[in-house]
């Protein structure tokens, strides 16, 4: 999707926006730190602790582990991609989103091509993705991301700037969700995030899989 596709997907201010993580969130399995750790082993396994600690930020550490990548091996990536199972009731949240006239967002901080991939031809369902690109003209992979942020490579509370709203929901698993579930009005958290917001006191509901959030929505806005 090119710059222009999403600033002209940008809507004017409505009443509703659903923004949602896609690493853990939509996949069943953390498929981004997966294809990190099977990409940059070595790496990863020096890093990944430091940013779940936050001892290090997602920027710097995801910059560093993507960057570390040869460009040669991106086709790989893509195909690593493939087959990774998506949680159950996503269509019919989708279906639901669009008959209340609810924009869905999906909000990545990893690979858009990675997004893309795995969600197939449900892809075209979103009003528009914000993720990760890479050049992978040189050497090694270059990272590009129009909403990287002083802490994140896709800062999250940026982009729910682009989409002003009377109610931002917003659907995460972990840290990096974090920033956007403290500033949404209201939030889904399952496993990490979760206990990042037990920590700060943030009110979330707990959930497993989208029919949970589609039971909800439904019928908190019916």
């Amino acid at each position: 999707m090119t710059d222009d596709k999403q600033k002209s997907s940008i809507p004017n201010n409505q009443q509703r926006v659903v923004f949602c993580d896609f690493d853990g969130t939509i996949t069943v399995e953390e498929t981004f730190v997966a294809m990190l750790k099977h990409f940059a082993p070595e790496l990863s396994s020096q890093l990944m602790p430091e940013i779940y600690a936050r001892r290090l930020s997602l920027r710097s550490g995801v910059r560093q582990l993507l960057e570390s990548i040869p460009s040669e091996r991106y086709g790989e990536i893509v195909e690593f991609s493939r087959g990774r199972l998506m949680r159950p009731g996503l269509l019919e949240l989708l279906d639901f989103l669009d008959e209340k006239k609810v924009d869905f967002a999906i909000v990545s901080g990893g690979l858009r091509v990675m997004v893309e991939t795995v969600m197939g031809d449900l892809v075209h369902r979103a009003r528009v993705i914000y993720a990760v690109d890479v050049d992978a003209s040189g050497p090694r992979l270059q990272v590009n991301s129009e909403f990287e942020g002083d802490e994140e490579l896709v800062s999250k509370v940026r982009v729910m700037g682009q989409h002003p709203a009377e109610e931002q929901v917003a659907i995460g698993d972990s840290l990096t969700d974090f920033n956007m579930a403290l500033q949404a009005s209201s939030v889904f958290a399952r496993d990490r995030l979760a206990e990042y917001l037990d920590e700060q006191q943030k009110p979330y509901t707990k959930w497993d899989n989208f029919f949970d959030i589609l039971e909800n929505l439904s019928q908190k806005w019916n």
